[in-house]
């Protein structure tokens, strides 16, 4: 399966899903990151949820992250250069929808590449060597290029892998884990 068929794929099957199965299945991806040997850091990526793509609701790992003490990190798109500013959430924080309707922070404390620990990465399908496809434009392969090599990047889906994703280029980084509904994935 090539990238264009597994974003298609996938877009097809979270139509499908109902608002009541995006909550239960969003909650236990999070049950299953608690039980992952991830909390020993201090900085952590997380996207906010697109609900217009029917996205994971990313609410339930704020709320572990806020209640473990955690400094959360959230992006900002830069559409002319696609890359990322990444921003300190805190309770001054900006939260608007751009364009695409990607919440995103209006300013606040920035926070470098090299600073992140976790990355929680939005995905639309993975396969099982731990390849991700996103929506198309790059954002996190060159966001996640620029962190230190012990970054922990961590995909989210309500789905199972594919088997193999063909078109996987040099620039497309790969995934550590991969959390779902069922289980995590190691890679």
């Amino acid at each position: 399966m090539d990238k264009k068929e597994a974003r298609i794929k996938s877009k097809e099957a979270r139509k499908m899903l109902t608002q009541e199965e995006i909550e239960d299945k969003s909650l236990a991806i999070a049950n299953h990151l608690l039980r992952m040997n991830i909390w020993d850091k201090l900085y952590y990526h997380l996207f906010l949820t697109i609900e217009e793509q029917k996205e994971i609701n990313t609410e339930y790992i704020l709320q572990i992250l806020a209640g473990k003490d955690k400094e959360i990190v959230i992006s900002k798109c830069e559409f002319a250069t696609l890359g990322m500013t990444h921003f300190l959430l805190t309770d001054n924080t900006k939260i608007k929808k751009n364009g695409y309707n990607v919440p995103e922070p209006v300013d606040g404390l920035e926070v470098p590449d090299a600073k992140i620990d976790v990355v929680f990465v939005p995905l639309l399908a993975y396969d099982k060597q731990g390849n991700r496809v996103g929506y198309g434009k790059g954002f996190y392969d060159n966001f996640l290029s620029k962190c230190k090599p012990e970054t922990i990047k961590i995909g989210l889906s309500f789905f199972p892998p594919e088997e193999k994703i063909k078109d996987v280029s040099a620039n497309d980084v790969k995934l550590d884990f991969c959390v779902t509904p069922e289980g995590v994935f190691k890679f």
